[in-house]
């Protein structure tokens, strides 16, 4: 039998107040390596927003990073750019790993995240202000941030959240 990695969406983790608070507390800077990405980021440092993210789990997580991803017309995040998926290759430590997205975009939009399991979409989560994913990663899960359309600009901020199983 394959097991499959954990992946569930959480639909309103968030109030739309809330969310707009915390966009309006960021700084952020461009990151654009273009094999890599296109995007801007800011560190995430409110803890209770964080708590609050991990209440949502259904395991006992401890954050052990956080960020916010902000894309608009013609972002992206590629595969390779994929921390979480590099630090699981080369740390030599057995505790599960997951990562936690909340939306915290301030309308819907056509961008995707992309979880693979060697090579092949599992989980999609669409942009939903609001809803949280929630992801084990392993070894062999990668994801990807898909582009946003410049036809349809868009802002997409999504804050994530790596954790491990305490």
């Amino acid at each position: 039998m394959i097991e499959f990695p954990h992946a569930e969406l959480v639909e309103r983790a968030i109030a739309p107040a809330r969310a707009a608070e915390l966009r309006a507390s960021l700084a952020f800077e461009r990151y654009a390596l273009l094999d890599r990405g296109s995007y801007e980021v800011a560190p995430f440092v409110n803890d209770r927003t964080i708590v609050d993210v991990l209440d949502h789990a259904s395991k006992r997580l401890v954050a052990t990073g956080a960020r916010v991803v902000l894309l608009r017309a013609g972002d992206y995040l590629l595969a390779r750019h994929d921390d979480i998926h590099a630090t699981i290759v080369t740390r030599n430590d057995s505790r599960r790993c997951f990562e936690l997205v909340l939306d915290l975009s301030p309308a819907p939009a056509a961008a995707e995240i992309h979880y693979r399991r060697r090579g092949q979409v599992f989980f999609r989560v669409p942009c939903v202000p609001g809803s949280l994913a929630i992801v084990e990663r392993t070894a062999t899960v990668t994801c990807n941030h898909t582009y946003v359309s410049k036809l349809a600009p868009a802002e997409v901020v999504r804050l994530i959240v790596q954790a491990v199983v305490r």
